[in-house]
């Protein structure tokens, strides 16, 4: 079994200057109780180096530093409840930040403070990783052979990636932002390089930890979370992606494929999971590796992020119901009964048609990711029993659906036992990058450079092939109800499910009467256009839930992202009421408005170094 980064050094939490000037608090340093400062000679060791570089992964998702919910690492208030993808869910009058975050008023209310929960992290983990490469270079002057040259160019390495990480999600967030390296003595920097020249920079220091990093496709000291020089190959391709260098990023990709250490999972159940033998698994390239019952006594090591988004107090986990998916999503993973193809693709014209709950019938036809994405009614939700109406919180403001992802099995022991609403903690891995998306990626980038059709064509089937294989089973009769109720329950509905605890079957299972399941296969795109219908298509029903889709609809193009949400406006404010005071998607939505806050602490001499963004 692989060892986790998180759960065997989490604790290694350190102490960080912000560029030398602020001090933050330690804790549970090296199992040495919180003093509030401490002296640096504590960190000029080896151990201080590399506690210094574990807090650097730590800041992938929230900390009680930073505070809830838009330090999420899924990015889910900005990548998909601002997307077709998902309404913020709950009800009218929780957290109303997210409410204003998803109608488009990013300047409104609360949803500022959201927004800078997001800069705040990413920041701090641009502080946290330049904080370890100075202290690295303090410990190999004050004491030379305490770090040997080959495990130096390594910490390095690691920090140099998740600088560029960090830098990355600010740069896709708000464009135009400031880069930082450990040499900067002042954090009011201006944000005038450019929006072109941001991730020339990220390329940079992923490049530099490409060399430092070394050939090596086994994590440092064999600990599974750890970056090695493949993660940031993979990144690289990303972020070329990003700044359409298509034939570039088809480079890297390719070498990736070919030579590096990824490939996709057997089936879809093994991505998104709470089993421990799973983690950290082929598909993973990088992710936040959330941790349970690893001593920290509050649980914040978990998927803290995440925990709004589970089903709510009628269902096992008690709360909180948000990040609900869209009626528009459910739709979009019906598929034509003769092909097995999407019917987005095959029935342009009339597949969001169906305002109709989608609730389990084996008169519909769709793909199985639908079921492992999304929780519906009478469908088993993993091995919690079948999801009810009961689970919702207020299905007439966001809906009858839960989100399904994020949530670990039952059996998986990864629930919390400390912390508030332990039924909401787990240590499912948050997947930041993973294969499937590299390869749907390297799909697009194929198509945009000219390259062959026929090879685009067998990596989006390649994907569909893995989707083709498992679907959601019985998986047992557990609920929140008393066990023999629920049970009673769920055998009178599904006669053949008594006994039967297996949570993942063939997709033509016998016992499954809630679906009926199909996934095609397509023929070789005739051409470009039908190619790139196909791959976002495809990333739609693959990534679902995983906030990347607000981010894809903009590096589609403008164009593309406002014709796609206001089309998606039109229908959705008749089926949601509250949408009708959604804004449409405008040239400015392009890119977040810097936090003001930020914008205020940048002013030196009474001038603003930070630059608000066009329209805002």
């Amino acid at each position: 079994m692989k060892t986790s980064l998180r759960s065997r050094l989490v604790l290694g939490t350190a102490c960080f200057a912000l560029l030398g000037v602020i001090t933050y608090a330690c804790k549970n340093f090296l199992d040495t109780p919180a003093q509030g400062t401490l002296d640096q000679n504590a960190l000029l060791t080896h151990a201080g180096v590399e506690g210094s570089l574990i807090a650097t992964y730590r800041m992938l998702d929230c900390s009680e530093d930073v505070g809830s919910w838009g330090c999420a690492a899924s990015n889910w208030p900005f990548g998909d409840i601002t997307s077709d993808d998902a309404y913020k869910g709950s009800e009218a009058t929780d957290q109303p930040g997210a409410t204003q975050i998803e109608l488009y008023n990013w300047t409104t209310g609360q949803a500022p403070d959201y927004l800078d929960q997001k800069w705040s992290t990413v920041y701090e983990g641009v502080v946290r990783a330049n904080s370890t490469l100075r202290l690295l270079e303090q410990v190999r002057t004050a004491k030379p052979g305490e770090i040997s040259d080959a495990v130096a160019k390594a910490i390095a390495g690691e920090a140099l990636f998740l600088r560029a990480h960090y830098h990355f999600e600010a740069w896709r967030m708000w464009g135009n932002v400031p880069y930082y390296y450990e040499t900067d003595t002042d954090f009011r920097k201006p944000n005038d390089l450019g929006v072109d020249s941001v991730p020339k920079l990220i390329l940079k220091d992923l490049d530099s930890a490409i060399v430092l990093l070394g050939p090596s496709k086994t994590p440092r000291n064999g600990e599974a979370g750890r970056a090695t020089s493949w993660t940031a190959k993979a990144y690289r391709g990303r972020v070329q992606i990003y700044t359409k260098d298509f034939a570039g990023a088809l480079a890297t990709f390719n070498d990736v494929t070919a030579n590096g250490p990824y490939a996709l999972e057997t089936s879809f159940d093994h991505v998104w999971t709470g089993f421990q033998a799973l983690k950290n698994g082929k598909e993973t390239i990088f992710a936040f590796e959330a941790s349970s019952n690893d001593g920290e006594p509050s649980g914040w090591n978990a998927n803290w992020g995440e925990r709004l988004n589970f089903p709510h107090s009628g269902s096992p986990f008690g709360c909180c119901g948000f990040h609900q998916p869209s009626q528009n999503l459910l739709n979009f993973y019906a598929v034509d009964g003769v092909t097995g193809l999407p019917k987005a693709i095959v029935s342009p014209g009339t597949w969001n048609t169906r305002n109709a709950t989608w609730i389990a019938s084996v008169a519909d036809t769709v793909d199985p990711r639908l079921d492992w994405t999304v929780g519906r009614d009478s469908v088993p939700y993993k091995d919690w029993g079948f999801h009810t109406p009961e689970w919702i919180r207020a299905s007439g403001y966001g809906g009858p659906y839960s989100p399904k992802k994020n949530v670990h099995e039952q059996a998986s022991a990864s629930q919390s036992t400390v912390g508030w609403q332990v039924q909401q903690l787990n240590s499912v891995h948050i997947h930041l990058y993973r294969y499937a998306d590299l390869l749907l990626m390297q799909a697009e980038a194929l198509v945009k450079s000219g390259g062959s059709l026929v090879t685009a064509t067998t990596l989006v089937n390649q994907i569909r092939t893995r989707a083709a294989q498992t679907a959601q089973g019985c998986g047992g009769a557990v609920s929140a109800s008393p066990k023999t109720k629920a049970e009673s329950i769920f055998v009178a509905k599904y006669p053949l499910c008594a006994g039967d605890t297996r949570m993942v079957v063939p997709i033509n299972d016998s016992t499954i009467r809630w679906a009926t399941y199909k996934v095609g296969l397509y023929p070789t795109f005739p051409d470009t256009a039908t190619a790139m219908t196909a791959i976002r298509a495809e990333r739609r029903l693959e990534l679902g839930m995983e906030g990347q889709r607000f981010f894809d609809l903009r590096r589609y193009g403008q164009a593309y992202a406002t014709q796609t949400i206001n089309d998606y406006l039109t229908v959705e404010k008749t089926r949601r009421t509250y949408k009708q005071a959604q804004l449409p998607f405008a040239v400015r939505n392009m890119y977040f408005p810097i936090p003001p806050i930020e914008i205020d602490l940048s002013k030196i001499g009474g001038v603003d170094k930070l630059v608000q963004n066009n329209g805002w």
